[in-house]
């Protein structure tokens, strides 16, 4: 079933992370009459949602990671061509090259610390999730009347939550900084770029200039 399969995935995912771990025993969770359980489609659906949100914060990582050493290498390429320039406006164009792919690597390093970071928040904001999760899983366990429920005090699962969802929101506002430095470096490459395009006939399509 699908309660079943996420349930199993949700422990997964928190498995390296005990902080916000509170839990419902499944025993009581079992218990649960159907009409119950589709109560917690909700939650789940956000939990699912939550772990996407990882994964593909870790792609973005590895893109990053795979952007960064094809400008290393356009940088020693262009590095190269300063050398075979046989005239002055070969150099030039060479140079600015150069300057473009030195731009290009410091912007992608500042969007790689960001995208470090931003993976930092979502696996928090998963661990969120999954509080959440458990609260509505007491929730439905003490609606329904399931033994053992009403020894479990809610408000302690509504405080993980909101412990959580502010740890979340003070994590973010941490990456102002490294936002700032992201967006700095982008226009400052963008600004070489643009200049390269233009020394190459300001062609969009230009050989010398690789958007990502």
């Amino acid at each position: 079933m699908k309660f079943s399969f996420l349930l199993t995935l949700s422990l997964l995912a928190v498995a390296c992370g005990p902080r916000y771990g509170m839990r419902v025993p499944d025993g009581l969770v079992k218990k649960l009459p159907y009409e119950s359980r589709i109560e917690l489609l909700e939650a789940e659906n956000d939990l699912a949602l939550a772990i996407d949100r990882v994964d593909e914060a870790d792609n973005e990582i590895s893109r990053a990671r795979d952007n960064i050493r094809r400008a290393k290498s356009r940088q020693a390429a262009a590095e190269d061509e300063v050398d075979r320039a046989t005239d002055e406006v070969s150099r030039e164009v060479a140079k600015l090259a150069i300057e473009e792919a030195e731009a290009r690597v410091t912007f992608l390093r500042a969007h790689q610390r960001l995208n470090v970071g931003l993976r930092d928040v979502e696996k928090l904001a998963r661990q969120c999730a999954f509080a959440k999760f458990e609260l509505a899983r007491l929730t439905a366990a003490r609606k329904a009347k399931v033994p053992g429920s009403e020894k479990l005090d809610p408000k302690e699962f509504e405080q993980q939550v909101t412990e959580c969802d502010g740890a979340v929101k003070s994590k973010r506002a941490d990456l102002a900084e490294d936002t700032k430095e992201e967006q700095t470096a982008r226009g400052a490459w963008e600004t070489k770029k643009a200049a390269l395009a233009k020394k190459t006939f300001d062609a969009r399509a230009s050989p010398y200039v690789e958007n990502l």
